[in-house]
């Protein structure tokens, strides 16, 4: 099932505008939204205002991929399974279009005010960066802005280096100059916030006060962009309209979507519309498994991590906690380099609604999603996701690890309460699907200082 599916009357306080696309077709319950965090940066650097641009022809196209689906993916050991597909926009693949989308459409409507040229900066774990010069590169094509006013700066590890595509922006060389990659070597990815923030700071004091760098992090630039997810889903999915325990379940490294779903839900509420609270399942990787150790224990201490054993066959075991991976080649492993926040400052809200509403988290290893591979393939073929034949070819593992934990979760007893559960497709993408950053349009780093001469030299060119 999609938007452009029939479904039932939509209700006329949620509709700005029939559209596929969902940023669109909320556009006036966004704005309201994004209103109420009219406030100024925590640490006093720039961040523009709220506002987003008025609906024009120019601002739909360039909110045309943030489409999405709902699919019925059957029953597992008797519990309904559906999909809600976030990860449309070929050019991305992944959830990020949504709140880049927005975090663009901000720094436009800055430009059309002001007159100020916009620097958009992202230290990235690699689709944020690939979704934000997606978005950059849709508002030059759309007129909305001129490449000298709008321009975007991007940080990536060097682990997730083969995760940035190619683009307009990469492929004009004056585009390329303009906007510039940047990979950070022979460093942690966490690595790359704090480089983030020096080179924020040293921007700061570069002397080049007539442009604004924008160090796009906050929580409310993807809370705003997420409630969408609600929003459609009580419009189209009519689960939320029911009395039944729906867990919303989501591979999460600071869980922003589900907050984001959880405001939407909320919005909802308040505008009068009876809707039932999601429960949810988060679903992590050994190496940043923070927000379940958070979940469950209420603190991010790795002293409650199982111990694991080494059996013959030379595979990691233990039995004593359901919500790890009773099976793994490492205790150690980093399944998905996308994740890669320690302690994210989200999780006592994220656990508060977990505590309140119900759920719980659960923690997947590599070994278990290729033991799953093949029947997260075929639960997936009633959806409009594939997955690449052979696993080896998949670049981005969001999508399987939340679908090998729900797996898990429910034959492991953990979701007793639910009456079914709701998996979002935050990304999914093989190395088919897109083209790579050449490694000659990188700029290879190892410190904030080589970052700003390179950008410097492009701005006062």
């Amino acid at each position: 099932m999609s938007v452009n599916e029939t479904a039932a009357p939509a209700p006329s306080t949620l509709v700005t505008r029939e559209s596929p696309s969902l940023l669109t077709r909320y556009y006036g319950a966004v704005a309201e939204f994004a209103a109420r965090y009219e406030t100024p940066s925590a640490d006093g650097g720039f961040e523009p205002s709220m506002r987003l641009p008025e609906l024009d022809s120019r601002v739909e196209e360039f909110l045309s991929p943030a489409t999405a689906g709902l699919y019925d993916l059957g029953e597992h050991r008797g519990l309904p399974l559906r999909l809600l597909d976030l990860r449309q926009n070929p050019h991305t693949q992944t959830t990020k279009t949504f709140a880049s989308l927005i975090i663009v459409a901000r720094a436009v409507r800055h430009i059309q005010d002001t007159g100020e040229p916009v620097v958009l900066f992202s230290p990235s774990s690699g689709n944020k960066a690939v979704a934000l010069r997606d978005a950059v590169a849709r508002a030059l094509a759309a007129g909305l802005v001129r490449p000298e006013q709008l321009r975007v700066v991007t940080l990536t590890p060097a682990q997730t280096t083969g995760k940035l595509r190619s683009s307009i922006l990469s492929e004009d060389p004056d585009l390329r100059a303009l906007n510039p990659v940047f990979v950070l070597d022979d460093a942690p990815p966490e690595t790359v916030k704090q480089v983030g923030r020096e080179f924020k700071s040293l921007f700061a004091v570069s002397g080049h006060d007539s442009i604004r760098l924008w160090h796009s992090l906050r929580l409310e630039n993807y809370r705003v962009a997420d409630i969408v997810r609600a929003l459609y889903d009580y419009e189209f999915g009519q689960a939320t309209r029911t009395r039944l325990r729906t867990v919303h379940a989501h591979a999460v490294s600071s869980a922003f979507g589900l907050l984001g779903y959880q405001s939407g839900i909320d919005l909802l509420k308040e505008r009068g519309h009876e809707v039932a609270d999601p429960a949810f399942l988060l679903v992590q990787h050994m190496a940043t498994r923070d927000m379940v150790m958070h979940t469950l224990n209420g603190s991010f201490d790795p002293v409650n991590t199982p111990e694991y054993a080494k059996g013959a066959d030379g595979v990691w075991v233990q039995d004593a906690s359901p919500h790890f991976p009773q099976r793994t080649w490492s205790p150690r492993e980093t399944l998905e380099h996308t994740f890669y926040t320690h302690e994210p400052p989200t999780a006592p809200e994220m656990s508060g609604l977990i505590s309140a509403q119900g759920g719980t988290g659960i923690v997947v290893s590599l070994k278990e999603c290729m033991d799953r591979y093949g029947e997260c393939r075929e639960l997936l073929r009633k959806s409009s996701v594939p997955l690449p034949v052979d696993p080896r070819r998949l670049t981005e593992w969001s999508l399987v690890m939340a679908v090998t934990g729900v797996l898990n979760a429910i034959e492991r007893g953990l979701l007793t309460d639910a009456d079914g559960v709701t998996i979002h497709a935050s990304g999914t993408y093989g190395r088919d699907d897109y083209t790579p950053l050449p490694d000659a349009w990188i700029n290879h780093v190892d410190s904030a200082g080589q970052m700003l001469d390179t950008v410097l030299g492009k701005v006062s060119s």
